[in-house]
């Protein structure tokens, strides 16, 4: 009977052959502290508006189809309550005050009729949001159509952008 013997598996030369070495780090070269970079130019200040903004509540609305659009604080802060009449005025934008004799009235669940008319003229569309200002001081509301407060936002923005930190 013959016996075989078979050697017990050997890792493979390499790995008896590989050493695990520190590693090495140059030491850092010194450098020379860098300036500190410039700090940008702020924009010039705006100029103040005519009417102190603590006096003015904004709100932002889509007229629904039928071209009426709601926001009771606007309504609460101009103690407009439903029935109320108004007169609406275009000027590009919609100016609405209270006058006894108006045509229109606020609506019975506070919401403000823009007239077919008045909004053919501005520019505003069903559903196309509107910025809407009440000054109590005046008893007025302005309804902004978004047209204008593109116009207004770009117009802005490109001044605030002149300035030599944003010049491209």
């Amino acid at each position: 009977m013959a016996v075989t013997v078979t050697a017990a598996r050997q890792p493979p030369r390499r790995w008896l052959d590989e050493q695990l070495i520190g590693a090495v780090i140059p030491a850092p070269l010194p450098r020379p502290a860098s300036p500190s970079a410039p700090m940008p130019q702020l924009p010039a200040a705006l100029p103040s508006a005519r009417e102190p903004v603590d006096d003015i509540v904004f709100d932002v609305a889509r007229p629904d189809a039928d071209g009426r659009v709601a926001a009771r604080a606007l309504l609460w802060a101009l103690g407009w309550p439903s029935g109320h009449r108004l007169h609406v005025d275009v000027t590009g934008l919609l100016l609405v005050t209270a006058r006894p004799d108006g045509r229109h009235a606020v609506g019975v669940r506070g919401a403000l009729p823009l007239p077919v008319a008045a909004r053919q003229l501005c520019g505003i569309h069903p559903h196309q949001v509107v910025l809407l200002a009440a000054v109590p001081a005046r008893d007025l509301r302005v309804v902004h159509p978004s047209n204008t407060i593109t116009r207004l936002l770009a117009d802005l923005h490109a001044t605030v952008l002149e300035g030599p930190s944003h010049a491209g």
